[in-house]
């Protein structure tokens, strides 16, 4: 991927989401190192991670992942707060893991890929979530990563599949277990991704990421550049319980009440209407550089928004209700 293409470098429910900070995931938490801060030394780092190397535990399930370090020099490529990617802090402690989401060239995705502490049980539901972040603002002149990406997520495997340099590159499955099906496009606070669901087999690895192709991915820029269009997703504090309070904000999945809401015309000219709405929802319109551009309340179960002066392009429009966060892709054009 230009820079980072492998041997270039330096060698439930879906879609409950949160914006507040919990305490850490650790009680029943069925994985590993879940905040990458268990590393086997604090090193510059472009290659294929091994479990034994790198965030302890964790491995490239798919191209070269990149584990972020807080004990690397201001503005290392795989530094923090300033790295290739991003400017991001972490979500907890002082690591935290990127990946791949999107390539305009190449349908491949990165993955990390960790062994859980001991394997599913058939039958019984568990309790997923982890914190992402669309990487935006990295030290290079002309960034790589200025996509937002929707459909991040988790796959449980039975199987590791760690991924060597010269491997074909990996096809992303159309499915995952627990993901989140819209846009990630906040580049400053984390995202909760969270859901559950019943384990169909003894599964013992978990892999994070974007498990959907291209047909079903979305994406938004952040910014513009000469590189090709690229997404890197930031992760951190995954968890995996068989109990409803293991992880964070496990209890919170939908109640459906967004289920129905329904956003027309799009594209739009002048107004933007929206309808089967719960009662006085915050929503909050970012446009395609993940700068909020206006936030306010709905009124009632129909609500309308004037657009009309507003610059052409693509926004999205983020509504929450009780604790529950939904997001929306719209497009404006000019009128003919």
């Amino acid at each position: 991927m230009n820079d980072r293409w492998p041997g270039r470098g330096a060698s439930l429910l879906l879609g409950c989401l949160l914006f507040i900070a919990p305490p850490r995931c650790e009680a029943q938490n069925l994985v590993p190192n879940p905040s990458f801060e268990e590393y086997d030394t604090c090193r510059v780092v472009n290659d294929v991670y091994y479990p034994e190397t790198g965030p302890l535990g964790w491995f490239s399930a798919g191209w070269t992942p990149d584990h972020m370090m807080s004990c690397l020099p201001y503005g290392s490529f795989n530094g923090v707060p300033l790295n290739l990617g991003a400017f991001q802090y972490p979500q907890e402690g002082e690591c935290y893991a990127g990946v791949v989401t999107y390539h305009q060239n190449v349908e491949g995705r990165e993955y990390f890929m960790v062994e859980l502490t001991e394997p599913l049980v058939q039958g019984q539901t568990y309790y997923a979530s982890f914190y992402a972040n669309a990487a935006w603002g990295g030290y290079e002149l002309h960034p790589q990563m200025w996509v937002a990406t929707s459909h991040i997520g988790m796959l449980f495997t039975t199987q590791q599949r760690q991924w060597v340099l010269n491997d074909p590159v990996p096809s992303p499955g159309n499915f995952a277990h627990v993901y989140h099906p819209w846009i990630i496009a906040d580049t400053v606070g984390w995202t909760l991704v969270t859901g559950s669901f019943v384990a169909d087999s003894a599964y013992s690895y978990v892999m994070v990421g974007n498990h959907f192709s291209d047909a079903l991915t979305d994406t938004m820029h952040l910014g513009y550049s000469i590189q090709y269009a690229k997404a890197m997703t930031l992760i951190d504090n995954v968890c995996v319980s068989p109990k409803p309070n293991g992880c964070p904000l496990a209890l919170g999945v939908p109640d459906g009440a967004l289920d129905g809401v329904r956003l027309w015309p799009n594209p739009a000219t002048s107004e933007v209407l929206m309808s089967t709405l719960p009662a006085r929802m915050d929503a909050v319109v970012f446009d395609a550089f993940g700068r909020k551009v206006w936030a306010g309340k709905t009124q009632s179960s129909s609500w309308r928004l004037d657009v009309g002066a507003w610059a052409r392009g693509s926004y999205v429009l983020r509504m929450e209700h009780q604790g529950v966060y939904r997001s929306f892709k719209f497009v404006l054009i000019k009128e003919h």
